[in-house]
């Protein structure tokens, strides 16, 4: 490690008209001889209408299991990923509320709690777990969360027996009564992280920028000679490898590839092809991530009760019906093959966070990952046994294990847990008993 002598502040931007861009982790952002402290990461992903689960569960417990076949795409980052099995969300059952099991899955997702039944505007759920963690350590960044999706719906009316689409919409909430909508649109995503203010407020700044095909980050240039001037040669080179990928998303974002004439065509910034989507944000959030921007983000791979088809896996049918398959071994093998994909693009994020160095560490050591859902059998709707994955090491987490949980272990236990690591202590989140063994 070379100094300059020369301390950068860890809120330094590169600014310019339009544009504020966070820096990476920097050697110059510490004094000379003071410990290096790394902030940890907080996310979520969420994926709807449960799992095939006899191919997700492993067989044994412990660091000897076998990766099933929907799991499989896991296998080569076996020594960072945990497989939890056991926990339960029995608040996203009935309780006498009658239908409605996938509004209440996702609305409880993070919260723990059962979710009022309404479809008018007087939604009563929870605080979320990341939102308990954005208030915080929302103020160390720029943004205190981060919500992203890949399909949006109504935030008010019916969606679900009943159930506000407020409920199917959101899985994280900053208060019992407000929900926190995740941005579907990558491009919006991007303007927000790396836009100025202005940039994010006003639309026509937004379509100035669009029609001067100009990069954000030609805005920036002459702020990222000075700073980079100052730098050693392994600070200079973390700089041009983040602003490269800054521009190399930006370019995707802009140049989403359009949809073939005989489909129908989606918003500007939003890819056809779901896996694009999909990539993006989870690359927005990578991005988020490394450069400090936030240390909180949720990602809700699709609503519940999703009827995204899935054409690129030949798979014209509609994702929710699929689960509902009543045994029918062809379904069966279907909604398989749409779990085994989605992991296969979470396994990519978790590849591409490895892959980014975080001090003497990589980012993927930095974070606390969960992926899963609220529903486990999408066809009987339970929510006992839930598909669970822990990924990263932030915090003392020893990953490479199969855990399985008491029965109705609630999942809120390990929210808690996860909560205590991130240094924020709270005694109770929806229906916890105590802390979970991770």
């Amino acid at each position: 490690m070379i100094l300059t002598g020369r301390h950068l502040s860890r809120r330094t931007l590169l600014r310019g008209v339009g544009a504020a861009i966070a820096l990476p982790w920097l050697d110059a952002m510490r004094p000379a001889r003071a410990a290096a402290v790394r902030p940890l990461r907080l996310s979520f992903v969420y994926v709807p209408n449960g799992v095939i689960m006899n191919e997700w569960t492993p067989s044994a417990a412990g660091r000897e299991f076998t990766f099933p076949r929907i799991l499989k795409p896991l296998e080569a980052m076996r020594d960072d990923v945990c497989v939890l099995s056991g926990l339960a969300h029995r608040n996203a059952n009935s309780q006498g509320d009658g239908a409605g099991d996938h509004a209440r899955a996702s609305a409880c997702f993070l919260t723990g709690v059962h979710p009022k039944k309404t479809p008018a505007r007087n939604i009563q759920n929870g605080i979320s777990v990341d939102q308990i963690a954005a208030a915080s350590l929302g103020g160390a960044t720029r943004f205190p969360s981060l919500e992203l999706g890949c399909e949006g719906s109504a935030t008010v009316g019916d969606c679900d027996s009943g159930y506000s689409c407020a409920y199917t919409n959101s899985i994280s909430w900053r208060s019992p009564e407000t929900p926190m909508p995740p941005e579907t649109d990558p491009r919006r995503a991007f303007e927000r992280l790396f836009g100025s203010e202005e940039l994010a407020l006003d639309p026509a700044a937004r379509a100035r920028l669009a029609a001067s095909r100009k990069s954000i980050l030609d805005m920036v240039q002459e702020d990222a000679r000075r700073i980079s001037a100052s730098l050693g040669p392994g600070d200079r080179h973390k700089l041009d490898e983040y602003l490269y990928a800054v521009r190399d998303l930006e370019r995707r974002v802009t140049q989403a590839a359009p949809a073939p004439s005989e489909m129908p065509v989606k918003p500007a910034g939003v890819p056809f092809y779901f896996s694009e989507h999909l990539k993006l944000m989870y690359d927005l959030q990578v991005a988020a991530f490394q450069g400090d921007l936030t240390r909180v983000a949720t990602l809700v791979v699709g609503r519940e009760g999703s009827v995204r088809s899935y054409p690129e896996l030949g798979i014209p049918e509609q994702h929710h019906p699929l689960t509902h398959h009543g045994g029918n071994v062809e379904s069966i093998e279907k909604v398989t093959r749409i779990n085994t994909f989605h992991v296969e693009q979470f396994a990519g994020f978790l590849r591409r966070l490895a892959a980014i160095q975080d001090g003497d560490g990589r980012l993927l050591d930095r974070c606390l990952i969960v992926y899963g859902s609220a529903i486990a059998d999408g066809n009987a709707h339970t929510h006992e046994n839930l598909p669970v994955v822990l990924a990263g090491r932030g915090g003392g987490l020893q990953p490479g294990r199969h855990l399985r949980y008491a029965a109705g272990t609630p999942m809120t236990n390990l929210y808690l847990t996860l909560l205590d690591r991130m240094g924020v202590h709270t005694e109770t989140l929806g229906d916890s008993s105590g802390l979970a063994d991770v």
